[in-house]
């Protein structure tokens, strides 16, 4: 497996491997590979793509008071998990290789930054996507694999994508889940085994809207009562936002309907997790929870 620190070293790795006649693709991550991070290696790979995966903690998404400083950090560990994995460039570039002076260039989203996880970090969107935008215009990939769990994030990258004709595939792969219904997430190391436990309510909410809505319930605002009323019932858990909303326009629902999003953010402790489901469609993960019961169980 090649670790490509510069720009010029990852596009050099590209052309030899375009010429061999293979596709290019591409996931971005943060590093602090998990699970979740690797299904996506996969998914590329089941498209018969050369892999490249980019470990860079981008510093332009992170506000003054989040956790850049502390943000998990494992590289030996992440090019372990990635070349086991089977892919076949890791681009892990400087600051200075990627941001050397504070742009005067970014991309900046308009109204559908303004929901969701955007309200309530602001700037945090043109810091990803201006990150984004670079590493495909560095990378040229002809697929680019997300995650689901970002939701808000892969909308906008699709958006980003079509808007300015980058001439990639995007394709969002399913959440990925512990055997409790916790979404995979980087910054699950920061849970203790109390703060765990709490946290299983962000899924055990969604379970418990993804029950009503297939018994019927339509009104969003029921919807949203009930994921409310698990999420109130977890010590230390403070929500930030329970929101239904469409899948592309991320305009808030009144009566819900099959392919809407259902999309939870809350606190715990130092973590801000985020979690999300599609109503009608299948999440394997939350299939155990949605026994009558099973809420109590846990």
């Amino acid at each position: 497996m090649l670790i490509a620190r510069t720009i010029a070293e990852l596009r050099a790795a590209v052309r030899e491997a375009r010429a061999r006649g293979r596709p290019i693709g591409f996931v971005p991550t943060m590093g602090a590979l998990h699970e979740g991070h690797l299904s996506l290696v996969d998914r590329a790979r089941e498209r018969g793509a050369w892999v490249v995966l980019s470990i860079y903690v981008n510093p332009l998404q992170f506000g003054p008071a989040e956790d850049f400083q502390r943000y998990p950090r494992d590289f030996e560990g992440d090019c372990r998990l990635a070349e086991g994995r089977g892919v076949e460039c890791v681009f892990a570039p400087s600051d200075a290789e990627m941001v050397p002076l504070p742009p005067a260039v970014t991309v900046v989203p308009r109204a559908l930054a303004d929901c969701l996880c955007g309200r309530h970090r602001p700037g945090h969107f043109e810091g990803v996507l201006t990150v984004v935008a670079k590493l495909f215009h560095i990378v040229e990939p002809d697929i680019a694999v997300f995650g689901q769990k970002d939701f808000h994030q892969s909308v906008l990258v699709r958006r980003m994508v079509r808007d300015l004709n980058f001439p990639i595939e995007i394709d969002v792969a399913p959440i990925l889940r512990d055997s409790d219904g916790l979404a995979r997430s980087s910054r699950n190391r920061y849970l203790g085994p109390d703060d765990r436990r709490a946290a299983r309510s962000l899924s055990r909410a969604l379970a418990a809207v993804v029950l009503a809505f297939r018994g019927g319930e339509r009104r969003a605002e029921r919807l949203r009562a009930e994921a409310q009323r698990v999420l109130a019932s977890a010590v230390g858990v403070r929500t930030e936002y329970v929101e239904i909303v469409h899948p592309e326009t991320l305009e808030a629902a009144e009566r819900a309907a099959p392919e809407d999003v259902c999309a939870i953010a809350a606190h715990l402790g130092s973590a801000r997790l985020i979690d999300n489901v599609i109503l009608g469609a299948p999440d394997a993960g939350l299939v155990r929870l949605l026994v009558p019961g099973a809420e109590a169980a846990r």
